[in-house]
């Protein structure tokens, strides 16, 4: 469910910006900083409301824009329509009329819209579903051939290999057959972060078809609700990793058609999963042949004019969010998605890059006033509130994901509490932790106390997605956690019949970050696709620099279906994490409460809700008869060990062993438990009357 802000009124002024300031006292000097961008939202709104609100014209643009359906003068045809402002004329062209640039021009009116109507009777056998297509921009200093703003398909020409827009309207559109799967919490989302292309084990480009047969049943079946789609927006270069977007309302030809992509998802909701496309609003890419550059010949149509609109990390360009005709792109390409296509929900990339003039390069984020004052970008701030409003209306239990690594005060807050509407954030420095321990120290030197407080180390009145590493870390170089722990006897000491010490460490502490991340990092959580049985591979797609191999861009989903390979335990103990959430809602909890740490023998145990954690850091001191503080005077019985042998631990702990409770008094607890603890390893323990 989207954000409760129905207690905050959009009118109400009094309370304008003040729960965000009540919750965190540390706000106050920004109050007014905080009040000011709400109501610079609701002026937004204001404006909207006389041509329908957010869900009038302002999200409504692909209906108006590019190619529809339609009628004029009592005859029936299509419409084309393009703002371009600046361009002195535009001329529709294709393969229909053999790439004559002057037989269709267009006609502008007082708005810098361009357009043109063709009857059914006049263009039957012409224009048609699957034509090629472009529009001719002439401008003040040329002209030249471009793909249209709003179009709904490009495709490759196999001799240029330049793209080429496609009118797509087929004469039997998908039907969807699965209702959208409906959360009963807006917690606990476990996301499956996913590329079609690279989830094939053959090298080379994945089809939304076999990712909707191959790959669909694996994440359902390792119990998964919902998986994030990437790269889903048209972009030429492959090796972007889908981030340098080209068109975005094309679904990547290079993975199929848009009927594919609807198929795949309708599969997905079948299966009880939630589909998130993750939404690359932040920028833009520089071409001109495929993107939005210079489309009316100036450099400040969609974008900022000069040294302002260049992401000089990024190597793209950065939307002006003031100009109206943005907002409507933006914002219809969200409704979009919503509806043709039945997302559930965004996450957001690049929103630090957003929310500040200098994209947040370099900064350190360590004062409150970091985020209040003349490097915010109100405008994009503005427009994140109101891409929210306008999700949650066209769907009331969409979710939305902020990317930001700046840590943004109210980032996951209702908007009419000061917030900016996202219902859950990534807890981006976790990962960050989780590499800087690994890199730095032995585990054997982790301070276990400083461990736990920088997982829960996040705003408590805000959701959180926690993650011990995303693509981020998949990413050649870096290092997913299981590179980092086994580095390279991963390709020769990972089958059963062979001894490593190396392996049999990192097995056993890849379980044990994981299920202290899951447990203690957030509100929901995610995995990046082939993360979770230890990949053997890092992420690097066909460029020059690999010769444009497709040979590290897969995942060798059969490494983790191989009886004799320890990939195989490493995705049974995920699936049994997910399981345990589904079983007691764990991320749905929110008293999380520390019973002991030692740091001197290793050992740490928290609550979360009923269920008790402990974990034993020591690389070889097993405990006998180890006590700890439990908070319920019951018998507590063990419901999943990260030992256990069907995840490939040496099964020194059984699953289904009851500890007694003893009234034997312990930091502060009247009743506490003995428990057999090996090394390296973590026992989740139960209350007995709470296990079926």
């Amino acid at each position: 469910m989207p954000n409760d802000s129905s207690k905050f009124a959009l009118g109400d002024t009094h309370h304008q910006g003040e729960p965000i300031v009540v919750s965190d006292p540390w706000l106050k000097p920004h109050k007014e900083a905080i009040c000011n961008r709400y109501k610079y939202y609701q002026k937004l709104m204001n404006q909207y409301a006389s041509t329908g609100g957010v869900l009038g014209q302002i999200s409504q643009g692909h209906h108006y824009y590019g190619f529809n359906r339609g009628m004029r003068n009592g005859l029936t045809g299509l419409w084309y329509r393009e703002w371009a402002p600046s361009a002195k004329a535009l001329f529709l062209t294709g393969d229909y009329c053999d790439w004559d640039r002057n037989s269709h021009p267009m006609s502008r009116n007082e708005f810098g819209v361009w357009e043109i109507f063709m009857p059914d009777d006049h263009f039957a056998g012409q224009l048609k579903h699957g034509s090629h297509i472009k529009v001719h921009v002439v401008t003040s200093s040329g002209s030249s051939d471009r793909i249209p703003a709003y179009i709904r398909r490009t495709v490759q020409d196999p001799h240029t290999h330049g793209f080429l827009g496609q009118y797509w309207a087929p004469p039997e559109p998908y039907q969807f057959r699965n209702a959208r799967p409906v959360r009963k919490h807006r917690c606990g989302i476990r996301i499956y972060e996913a590329h079609v292309g690279m989830a094939t084990e053959e090298p080379k480009v994945g089809s939304f078809a076999e990712f909707k047969t191959g790959v669909l049943p694996q994440i359902a079946d390792l119990g998964y609700n919902a998986i994030q789609l990437m790269a889903v927006m048209e972009h030429p270069y492959y090796a972007s990793f889908g981030y340098h977007v080209s068109n975005l309302f094309a679904v990547s030809s290079r993975f199929g058609t848009p009927e594919d992509l609807k198929e795949l998802i309708d599969t997905a909701h079948g299966l009880g999963l939630s589909v998130l496309l993750d939404v690359v609003h932040s920028h833009a890419i520089k071409n001109i042949n495929e993107g939005l550059n210079l489309f009316d010949g100036t450099d400040y149509q969609y974008f900022h004019s000069g040294p302002r609109g260049q992401h000089v990390a990024w190597d793209s360009l950065c939307f002006n969010y003031a100009i109206y005709e943005v907002q409507r792109l933006l914002l219809s390409n969200l409704r979009y998605w919503l509806e043709e296509f039945k997302f559930d929900g965004f996450r957001f990339d690049g929103v630090t890059s957003m929310l500040y003039l200098d994209h947040g390069l370099g900064a350190k984020f360590t004062s409150y006033d970091c985020y209040f004052g003349p490097n915010i970008d109100g405008d994009a701030l503005a427009y994140l509130q109101i891409a929210n409003t306008l999700t949650h209306a066209v769907n009331s239990h969409a979710i939305t994901v902020a990317e930001d690594v700046s840590g943004m005060p109210g980032m996951a807050r209702p908007i009419a509490a000061g917030g900016v509407g996202f219902d859950y954030r990534l807890a981006m420095g976790v990962p960050d932790y989780w590499i800087k321990l690994l890199k730095e120290k032995r585990d054997e030197d982790w301070n276990l106390s400083e461990l736990y407080q920088t997982l829960l180390n996040r705003r408590h009145d805000e959701l959180h997605v926690g993650y011990a590493e995303s693509h981020d870390q998949a990413l050649v170089g870096d290092k997913t956690i299981a590179f980092w722990l086994m580095d390279k006897d991963m390709y020769s000491q990972m089958s059963k019949f062979a001894q490593s010490t190396v392996v049999d460490r990192g097995l056993a502490l890849h379980r044990m970050i994981r299920l202290i991340t899951f447990t203690l990092a957030g509100e929901g959580y995610l995995n990046f696709m082939g993360n979770e049985f230890g990949h053997p591979e890092w992420v690097d797609f066909p460029r020059p620099g690999n010769q444009y191999s497709y040979h590290y861009a897969r995942r060798l989903w059969s490494l983790a279906h191989t009886d004799h390979l320890y990939y195989q335990g490493l995705w049974r103990f995920d699936k049994a994490m997910n399981q345990l959430d589904d079983a007691h809602q764990l991320l749905c909890d929110p008293f999380i409460e520390q019973l002991m740490v030692h740091e001197d023998t290793r050992q740490l145990a928290y609550r979360r809700g009923p269920l008790v954690f402990i974990f034993n850091f020591h690389p070889n001191e097993s405990y006998t008869d180890l006590r700890i503080p439990v908070p319920d005077k019951t018998d507590y019985k063990v419901i999943l060990s990260t030992d256990e042998s069907r995840f490939d631990g040496h099964g020194r702990t059984d699953r289904g062993t009851v500890y007694p409770m003893q009234s034997i008094s312990m930091y502060g607890r009247e009743q506490s438990i003995q428990v057999y603890l090996p090394s390296r390893s973590a026992q989740v323990i139960c209350p007995v009357m709470l296990v079926n």
